[in-house]
C-alpha cells in the first residue's frame, strides 16, 4: 500500500543509490511490515550504510590533528638548532663545549609509555617541563645579554611556539581519547637553584640541546601515531 510505505523520509542522491541497492534484494519487504517496525530496520539501515563514512571521516580529523601538531613540532625543530648556533656565539670561549655537561635538573629527551594516550601523556608532561626550563633561561640571559639581543628574540618565539604545540597535543589527546581522564598536570619543574654566569650558560645551552634532541622524539612519536592510532582509533575509544 503505497500511502503506508511513504514514510516522509528524503535522502541524498548517494543514500538514495545505497538504499535501492539493498532494497533490490527485499523486494517489498518493508511494505508488508507493520510502519513502526519498518522505520526501525530502516534506521537500522542508514547506520549501518553510513558508518564507514563516519569512521572514514573520524579519522580523517584524527590524521589532520597529527599533520598540524607534527608541523609545528618541525618547525621549533629547525628554529631550535638555529638558536642553539647563536646560543653558543653569544656566551663566548669554551661555549662549544657547554652542551655537553650533564645536568641532573634538566628532564631527559626519552618518551615513555606503552599506550599511545601514556605516550601522549608523557609528551605533554615534557612540553609542561621544558616551558619552565626555557622561561628560566631566557630570565637569565635577559640579565647577560642586550636588550636587543637577537638571542632574546629566538629565546621568547621558542617559548611561545612550546606552548602553542601543547595546546594542540592536549586537543588531540582530548578528541582521540575522549574516555580517558583529562591529562595529568604532573610535578612541577625542578630548576636549578641560584647559580653563578658560567653555570647559567652551562644550563641554558644543555636545555637547547636536551629540547632539541626531544622534539626529534616527538616529530618519530607523531610520525608513528598517525599510522597507529588515528587508522585505527576505534581501538582506543
Amino acid at each position: 500500500m503505497k500511502g503506508e510505505c511513504d514514510m516522509g523520509m528524503t535522502f541524498r542522491p548517494s543514500e538514495t543509490s545505497s538504499l535501492l541497492r539493498t532494497w533490490a534484494l527485499l523486494p517489498h519487504f518493508l511494505c508488508q511490515l507493520p510502519v513502526q517496525t519498518s522505520l526501525a530496520l530502516l534506521l537500522l539501515l542508514l547506520i549501518l550504510l553510513r558508518s564507514p563514512t563516519a569512521s572514514s571521516s573520524r579519522d580523517q580529523q584524527c590524521a589532520s590533528s597529527v599533520q598540524r601538531t607534527l608541523k609545528l613540532t618541525r618547525l621549533i625543530h629547525t628554529e631550535s638548532v638555529d638558536l642553539i648556533k647563536t646560543y653558543r656565539a653569544s656566551q663566548g670561549d669554551m661555549s662549544h663545549l657547554f652542551c655537553k655537561v650533564s645536568i641532573p635538573d634538566v628532564p631527559e629527551p626519552n618518551i615513555s609509555g606503552l599506550e599511545p594516550s601514556e605516550r601522549t601523556e608523557s609528551i605533554l608532561r615534557h612540553l609542561r617541563v621544558f616551558s619552565s626550563h626555557l622561561r628560566r633561561v631566557y630570565e637569565q640571559q635577559t640579565d647577560l645579554q642586550r636588550p636587543d639581543s637577537g638571542l632574546l628574540v629566538q629565546l621568547d618565539t621558542v617559548g611561545e611556539r612550546n606552548r602553542g604545540l601543547e595546546a594542540l597535543l592536549r586537543n588531540f589527546y582530548r578528541d582521540v581519547f575522549p574516555n580517558l581522564q583529562d591529562w595529568p598536570a604532573g610535578a612541577p619543574a625542578s630548576l636549578p637553584p641560584a647559580q653563578n654566569t658560567f653555570q647559567q650558560k652551562v644550563y641554558g645551552c644543555v636545555v637547547l640541546k636536551t629540547y632539541k634532541d626531544f622534539l626529534l622524539n616527538v616529530c618519530r612519536e607523531l610520525r608513528s601515531m598517525r599510522s597507529r592510532v588515528c587508522r585505527g582509533r576505534r581501538n582506543f575509544l
